[in-house]
């Protein structure tokens, strides 16, 4: 199961419908072994594409080298469909390459609601698992 505050669910919602109708998409940190989202991450789609995305290659090594410094994981990979259901394609399960993340898909394809769902994928296979909203926590 997935537990993620509203806060970040409205920051990778917002994020979705900015770049609607392109496909969105980010990261949220968290801190090492602990399978806690908590530092929101949007990113570029480097493919800027309304059918998938792709993070820009020098991006994604200095974020990793930037969660390396501050003992953090992605623990939530995001992005999101802009015209079909939150599940992920065969692009994106061939690009899935954190099997401890969560997978998360916003799909914006409705204009006032969003589909929110998350997944685990590890060697082709997609499990989806439950997405707890949680108040926003304030350590």
């Amino acid at each position: 199961m997935l537990e993620i505050s509203q806060e970040l669910v409205d920051a990778m919602v917002a994020h979705a419908r900015e770049d609607h109708p392109d496909e969105a998409c980010g990261v949220i940190a968290g801190p090492a072994g602990q399978d806690r989202p908590e530092r929101f991450i949007p990113m570029l789609n480097a493919a800027r594409s309304p059918t998938f995305y792709e993070f820009d290659s020098m991006d994604l090594l200095r974020l990793y080298r930037e969660m390396d410094g501050r003992d953090e994981e992605p623990v939530v990979v995001y992005h999101s469909h802009t015209a079909t259901e939150a599940y992920p394609s065969r692009t994106d399960i061939s690009y899935a390459s954190e099997p401890n993340a969560h997978y998360l898909l916003v799909s914006t394809r409705e204009p006032n609601s969003e589909e929110i769902r998350s997944f685990r994928i590890v060697d082709g296979i997609v499990t989806e698992e439950e997405v707890s909203i949680v108040p926003t926590l304030h350590h």
